[in-house]
């Protein structure tokens, strides 16, 4: 149900859902609650938070408690740059969420990104750290260092350098450097050492984080060691952007995008849409979605979960059947429940198995997708479903006389 066929309402009748990651700390997750309430205040309609993973409620949680009484909901992103969560994972959940509440008007927006008030929030924690080195921008050579989580998806990544490129002009700094503090190079360690062989009066660290987390504590103790590793360089790092009302201004923008239909997402760059060196393998959309499936099983647990900032108990096997119309017309279903006996009566096998929308292979279906090899299935019948978890699931061997293809 789109926006234009939800029921004339006042916004009373609209509720906003903001979307943050997660964390093991608490006080990052309350760092979300709070930016929801203030922009509650701010846009006057209801708001929301629900999280992608390590925090409750989930997404879906969040949009059952919302749908009864609301006749559209708006989702707003509270994340730094367009990744996997927000190309993939929402999309994802919101594709679940109009098939289970198809009275509700759901309008999906985008990611924080480049944004004017984010560029002068940067240039305010950086002005707080020459503040606290006695240094001054317009008299000493001072560089600035913006490091951000890092990704695999080389978009997310080229914003990075984008906004430090922002940061820069027109402003007195000597110059700044994109950084990461993973995933990614030049990594933090790389970009101070490059720094400091300028011989700058001091560089100034500025992480590009939400909230004061593993990731920022890191960033910082990379800070420090430079601090000292140099001693004729003053460094130190500045806060993450955390909950200051500025934030409101590029998720009010966010909101408005949503909610008319203007948002604009950078696809001539996106690795699923375009193909870019070194991620020719990550072009399409079945793939895409597919990966996003299997990423939100990961998330299932919200509670048992590992040490790694950003790990998972992500499933060995994930199974994907397409219960679209034409499967479904077909006998997917059927598959379906026969894929999850047989996955059930397996001896010991760490399998998930889940339905997904449309794979885009209609009349060759039912199609079962099999992650994380990427082994596509088509025409499969019930009576296949035994012989696909005992020698593809347990026994690691394609069933070759089904037609298949690897995605």
């Amino acid at each position: 149900m789109s926006r234009t066929d939800a029921p004339a309402s006042g916004l009373n009748d609209e509720a906003v859902l903001l979307v943050g990651h997660g964390s093991r700390r608490e006080a990052s997750n309350e760092q979300v609650r709070t930016l929801a309430a203030d922009l509650e205040d701010r846009l006057g309609v209801p708001v929301d938070a629900g999280f992608l993973e390590l925090a409750e409620p989930s997404i879906e949680d969040a949009i059952d408690a919302l749908a009864p009484a609301v006749s559209s909901i708006s989702v707003v992103h509270l994340s730094l740059f367009a990744a996997s969560h927000v190309k993939n994972d929402v999309p994802a959940a919101l594709r679940q969420a109009r098939a289970e509440h198809p009275d509700v008007a759901f309008d999906n927006g985008s990611h924080l990104g480049v944004h004017p008030a984010i560029v002068d929030l940067l240039d305010d924690r950086a002005a707080s750290v020459e503040a606290d080195l006695g240094v001054d921008r317009e008299t000493d050579d001072v560089a600035v260092v913006l490091c951000a989580r890092g990704s695999s998806d080389p978009d997310a990544n080229a914003d990075v350098h984008k906004l430090a490129r922002l940061l820069y002009e027109g402003r007195a700094f000597s110059r700044v450097d994109a950084t990461f503090i993973g995933v990614t190079e030049p990594t933090l360690d790389e970009t101070l050492h490059d720094v400091a062989k300028h011989r700058p009066d001091a560089v100034v660290v500025v992480p590009y984080m939400l909230g004061d987390g593993v990731l920022t504590g890191r960033i910082r103790d990379g800070a420090a060691d430079f601090d000292d590793e140099y001693p004729y360089v003053e460094a130190a790092c500045g806060d993450p952007l955390g909950t200051d009302p500025r934030l409101l201004d590029v998720l009010g923008d966010r909101w408005q995008e949503a909610r008319t239909g203007s948002v604009e997402m950078s696809c001539d760059t996106c690795k699923y849409k375009v193909e870019l060196d070194g991620y020719e393998a990550d072009v399409g959309g079945a793939k895409a979605m597919l990966r996003a499936l299997d990423h939100r099983e990961a998330h299932s647990d919200r509670e048992n979960v590992a040490d790694d900032p950003h790990a998972h108990d992500a499933p060995a096997k994930h199974v994907a059947v397409c219960t679209n119309q034409t499967c479904a017309a077909d006998g997917a279903p059927a598959v379906l429940e026969r894929l999850r006996q047989a996955a059930r009566d397996a001896d010991g096998g760490n399998v998930r198995v889940t339905r997904s929308s449309c794979l885009g292979q209609c009349g060759d279906g039912p199609n079962v997708a099999v992650y994380p090899e990427g082994v596509w299935y088509q025409r499969v019948q019930p009576e296949d479903a035994d012989r696909i978890v005992a020698s593809h699931l347990d026994s690691e061997r394609i069933v070759s006389d089904l037609d298949s293809q690897l995605l």
